[in-house]
């Protein structure tokens, strides 16, 4: 649309872009299987196993059924979120992996993406989660919960002091403590006025929260080791982190300002039940304001924002820059393994190829019938299974991407070559890829720096399969 200047006379035209042109590409991508003994032979040589069963060893976000060893009668049953973006349900979580209580689990949408089951609201008429069965009762609230699990568990790890004592006292405090930075983040983040004030409030309380970390010596709150205190505090210090560096541009970690959150955070990113649940800035940045209503975006987050999202024209792209305890957009203490990060990827995508194809033809497809406030979410899309063959060839190149390594399949017989007719079409992949891209969520799908690399080579294919004219 041409635009008017005040007086209304016409503007001179600004000078158009060139309108990207979509290409054909080969097939000519290892087959499946021939991806899948890529993945085995990886995983010998590297010594991962990312087709391990997910309910026995370390913490993985697809288990269903946790025994820890144990023979006896299991007497939890957690019901948490699918995407794991709920911070109530990831407390519990995390609680009963670290003291090792024996639970299965049931997945339960929640409302910004999805009706709930029929059979979960006869159980729990409000919906809200996250609800265990403890021997069959039905319980409900994160507080009362965790409360209840340190009670009827108590030959497992205790994760708060013994009541009376001078330590339980300065933990219920911190307690007290945690919902007044709950409540000063959410009144920054959520509000789009008076930033100055809100950000100055926001420090205050980070600066009370540093000096407790600090008060016994740290890393954690009540000295050496983990409490149900940091267990409380890690999902909404985790998403204030995410949330604040995206509509702020506000760095809560990773910048030196308070070395004891700092130093929180390494602790804790060095713990499988924390790693397990983790989640990204990308995931949080979407799946917080349509839990919250919305979220305030000020200019100094917009910049951060755009790297988050991928949309810079440098993040998300190869080569990635590697992460660390002070990477920028986003901190990660373990840092990256890139030949294991993107064998993460490749596994995942290979051993659910057939699942993963399909729900990218949701790119070129169909809204569904059916929206929720979830942006990312959209669960009765209508895929457009006219483009399995392209789709299907198309992730095949990206897996075989992803194990060999750009560089190498490029000189290989299996290079991605394009052309501007011929072979398949590239227009509904593209849709596909960035359909795709946008919606993979940690640690739902994977790991974090997993993660960032199967975005990227997303985008390897996006930017080969287009060019401009």
């Amino acid at each position: 649309m041409q635009g008017f200047s005040k007086g209304g006379s016409a503007a001179p035209a600004a000078p158009q872009a060139a309108e990207p042109t979509v290409l054909s590409f080969s097939d000519n991508a290892p087959s499946w299987q021939q991806l899948e003994e890529m993945v085995k032979a990886q995983h010998a040589e590297l010594g991962v196993d990312f087709w391990r069963n997910p309910n026995e060893g370390d913490l993985h976000p697809m288990a269903t059924r946790r025994t820890f060893g144990s023979s006896a009668p299991v007497r939890v049953k957690l019901y948490r979120d699918h995407a794991s973006w709920c911070p109530y349900c990831h407390k519990v979580w995390m609680q009963l992996e670290e003291k090792r209580i024996p639970y299965e689990i049931e997945k339960i949408n929640m409302r910004c993406y999805g009706d709930k089951p029929a059979s979960f609201m006869a159980k729990v008429p409000n919906g809200l989660l996250p609800v265990i069965e403890l021997d069959g009762r039905v319980v409900t609230e994160s507080a009362v919960i965790m409360n209840l699990l340190e009670q009827a568990f108590p030959d497992h790890k205790p994760l708060m002091p013994a009541p009376g004592t001078p330590e339980r006292a300065r933990a219920d405090q911190l307690m007290r403590l945690e919902r007044r930075f709950f409540s000063d983040w959410l009144g920054w983040l959520t509000s789009d006025w008076n930033h100055a004030r809100g950000k100055a409030q926001f420090e205050a309380t980070m600066d009370a929260v540093a000096a407790e970390m600090d008060r016994a010596g740290g890393p954690y709150f009540l000295g050496s080791d983990i409490s149900l205190v940091d267990i409380t505090f890690a999902p909404m210090l985790e998403r204030a982190a995410a949330s604040l560096t995206y509509y702020k541009g506000f760095h809560l970690r990773g910048q030196g300002r308070w070395p004891a959150v700092d130093r929180w955070f390494a602790a804790m990113e060095t713990r499988p039940t924390y790693l397990g649940t983790r989640s990204d800035y990308y995931t949080h940045a979407h799946d917080l304001p349509p839990q919250l209503g919305g979220c305030g975006m000020h200019e100094e987050g917009e910049p951060l924002a755009a790297a988050l999202d991928g949309t810079d024209g440098k993040h998300w792209r190869l080569p990635l820059s590697p992460l660390s305890a002070s990477s920028l957009p986003e901190p990660y203490s373990p840092g990256d393994n890139p030949p294991v990060d993107r064998l993460e990827a490749a596994a995942k995508l290979v051993r659910n190829h057939d699942a993963v194809v399909r729900f990218a033809l949701r790119g070129p497809g169909q809204p569904g019938p059916r929206p929720v406030s979830a942006p990312l979410a959209d669960p009765t899309a209508i895929p457009n299974t006219t483009y399995t063959a392209e789709a299907d060839a198309a992730l095949r190149h990206v897996a075989h991407a992803l194990l060999a390594g750009v560089e190498a399949k490029q000189l290989s017989q299996h290079a991605l070559q394009t052309s501007a007719s011929g072979g398949l079409s590239g227009a509904a992949v593209v849709l596909a890829a960035d359909y795709l891209r946008d919606r993979v969520g940690v640690p739902r799908d994977m790991r974090y720096p997993a993660a960032r690399q199967l975005r990227a080579h997303l985008n390897w294919l996006i930017d080969s399969l287009t060019a401009s004219s």
